[in-house]
């Protein structure tokens, strides 16, 4: 079997914890909290977002099985940071602070996230 050879990125612009906005797709316009980020698969799971039904096989300590609604992941593309001051979507860049160490911040007003 063939492996796909898809390479992630070395930096992604979102993090577990940030709060952001979806762009496009079925929840366009929804914001919320990302509990996961699946670097590998470039996506990410936003909590209240892409919420999809699941179904749990019976087992022993669920003998009855069940339908569990849970959050799908979302490519990533399709996620922008919100800025915390200002409550917009914004982009994000990476500048060095005085301690050379790489910072993420908004585009649009140049506040550290």
């Amino acid at each position: 079997m063939e492996s796909k050879n898809k390479k992630a990125p070395a930096k992604l612009h979102v993090r577990s914890g940030d709060t952001v906005k979806v762009i496009s797709g079925n929840a366009k316009g929804e914001t919320g909290k990302i509990k996961k980020v699946l670097v590998d698969k470039l996506r990410a799971t936003v909590e209240g977002i892409n919420m999809i039904t699941k179904h749990v096989k019976p087992n022993a300590q669920n003998p009855q099985g069940s339908i569990e609604k849970r959050e799908g992941a979302i490519h990533i593309s399709n996620l922008m940071v919100v800025d915390p001051k200002t409550g917009e979507a914004t982009r994000t860049g990476r500048k060095a602070d005085d301690k050379g160490k790489l910072q993420r911040y908004s585009k649009k007003t140049g506040n550290i996230l």
